[in-house]
């Protein structure tokens, strides 16, 4: 039996009809729907039949699972028992959008999704303790997949080794008589694969290369904390050394690994001379902490490296104010290190390091851990 079309354009009968879809889907019918890319199919990923009913419409044999569609980023967290904060700085970045992350799962049983279903249905969504996720950029991927209510599974809407459509036209040529329900919304405005991305621990590594080029990958990938004071000589190079040892521990990789996998930290000054060392003090007191900072050279707060960072951190509420006068659109990523001002130490003694020092590490400490725990509720 052929799939009844629905059209998106028709505006007073689409409502209506998504919701019939959304119904159809979530009773075990495949529905072949848009997608910013190309067009895919369907299925209730907790329905084990219709899991097996997507497999044999796109001759799909064997236990290759399918990708898990969301209809929100913060989904990803019912397929996920212990996110990586790479993960979460990828979903954050990347979603909605045209990328699908391959994901280790090492404890599918301990997901939300791995408690409320079967094995077998697990089965269709893990594999080698992975997870396929994609959270599509169109409005009505978006809509079905929220109204469905039902953790949905799907691929393009093609039988293998064949090409994916970019119209409903072409997808039900393939599947039409598969699915229920196809949903038109014209061509996708792509018509491109999505790309793929596997994450392992706190590396990436492009699986299939699609909409999404790997050089924009990398530079989404990467998060740069920035701590600035004014001349970058004393107390934003102790904030810059400690909070990158702490982060690496916290990890627990070295301070290279975690530079490799994406955690960039920098310091600057709102008064800097470029090239310039940091102050005594300063190298003593992180000598103190096992850190050699004599190769430190000082840099001013540039609009290019202020809309770089992703946070950026503050001595003093004057610090702040000089980097919204350089970067005003920075307002929302710029916040004070610490509750109180953190005063310069220069000119002091190695009591006034000493204490500048200790503030700084507590501060530090603090923000490590509010990074790690960033997006912990999605």
């Amino acid at each position: 039996m052929a799939a009844i079309t629905i059209s998106s354009a028709d505006t007073n009968a689409y409502a209506s009809s998504l919701g019939e879809a959304a119904t159809s889907l979530r009773e075990g019918s495949l529905v072949i729907f848009p997608t910013e890319t190309v067009y895919g199919v369907g299925a209730n990923a907790a329905d084990p039949a219709a899991v097996q009913r997507l497999r044999a419409a796109k001759g799909r044999l064997g236990t290759q699972p399918f990708s898990v569609h969301l209809g929100a980023k913060r989904e990803a967290a019912n397929f996920l028992s212990k996110p990586t904060p790479l993960v979460r700085r990828l979903v954050r970045k990347l979603w909605p959008g045209p990328v699908t992350l391959i994901c280790e799962e090492r404890s599918p049983e301990e997901t939300s999704f791995g408690r409320a279903v079967s094995a077998e249905a697990r089965s269709a969504v893990f594999h080698e303790q992975t997870v396929g996720l994609r959270c599509p950029d169109h409005p009505v991927a978006t809509r079905l997949l929220l109204e469905s209510a039902v953790p949905v599974v799907a691929s393009s809407a093609n039988r293998a080794g064949r090409p994916a459509p970019g119209t409903v036209e072409e997808a039900l040529l393939e599947l039409g008589d598969a699915a229920t329900y196809a949903i038109d919304a014209g061509r996708t405005q792509l018509s491109r694969s999505s790309t793929i991305i596997e994450i392992r621990g706190h590396h990436w590594n492009v699986v299939r290369e699609g909409a999404v080029d790997e050089r924009t990958i990398r530079r989404l990938s990467q998060s740069l904390t920035l701590f600035v004071c004014t001349g970058n000589s004393c107390r934003s190079p102790l904030a810059e050394y400690l909070f990158r040892k702490q982060l690496a521990e916290a990890l627990g990789v070295s301070e290279a690994e975690a530079a490799e996998a994406g955690y960039l930290v920098e310091s600057a000054g709102v008064a800097a001379f470029p090239g310039a060392a940091a102050s005594d003090g300063t190298v003593n007191e992180l000598a103190k902490r096992g850190i050699d900072a004599r190769a430190h050279q000082a840099q001013p707060t540039t609009p290019e490296l202020l809309q770089q960072a992703e946070r950026i951190f503050a001595m003093t509420a004057d610090h702040r104010e000089a980097i919204l006068m350089r970067l005003p659109s920075a307002a929302g990523r710029v916040t004070l290190l610490d509750d109180r001002p953190i005063a310069d130490p220069i000119g002091g003694g190695p009591e006034q390091y000493a204490a500048c020092a200790d503030q700084i590490e507590r501060a530090v400490a603090r923000r490590v851990k509010e990074f790690l725990d960033e997006d912990r509720n999605w």
